[in-house]
């Protein structure tokens, strides 16, 4: 095979439409769009317009908020943690938080903090500081004999 020859596979491009230029071309005239109306027009924009009936983003009503103070945690179980130490990725010696995490591949980056849930077990005695935990999690924690520091819940002022 020589560069000359280099095609692109048979079906892998299509020849483009030029829409409106004869009668011989099939999409002449009007084409393609039909016939008179909004919609034959440019700059139609008609997204949930619906013949001037109140739409129905209107009729229903609004619900909910979204609160924007709201803190996004990095969700791990001690399960989890168990499994980066099996594999040799987290030092049991070494104190466990987020930065940690990040370095071991267990989280991909540190959001607002660490979340620890009790899923799974745990058999390392491991040293954790984390933004926060269930009390199921600080009780296994607590009873593989590790400890564990829960970071103060900030005062709203």
């Amino acid at each position: 095979m020589k560069l000359n020859e280099l095609r692109d596979r048979e079906g892998a491009t299509h020849s483009r439409k030029r829409v409106g230029r004869g009668i011989g071309s099939g999409l002449g005239k009007t084409g393609g769009r039909g016939v008179k109306g909004q919609k034959s027009r440019s700059g139609v924009a008609i997204n949930g317009f619906e013949g001037g009936q109140m739409p129905i983003y209107r009729r229903l009503p609004k619900r909910g908020f979204k609160n924007i103070f709201a803190k996004d945690f990095n969700i791990v179980s001690i399960g989890r943690l168990q499994v980066a130490i099996d594999a040799g990725k987290l030092d049991p010696k070494a104190t466990v938080n987020a930065e940690a995490l990040v370095a071991a591949g267990v989280i991909r980056r540190a959001k607002d903090g660490v979340r620890l849930l009790s899923d799974g077990d745990i058999k390392a005695k491991l040293k954790i500081e984390v933004a926060g935990a269930s009390k199921a999690a600080i009780e296994k924690i607590e009873k593989s004999g590790g400890t564990i520091t829960v970071a103060a819940k900030e005062s709203a002022e």
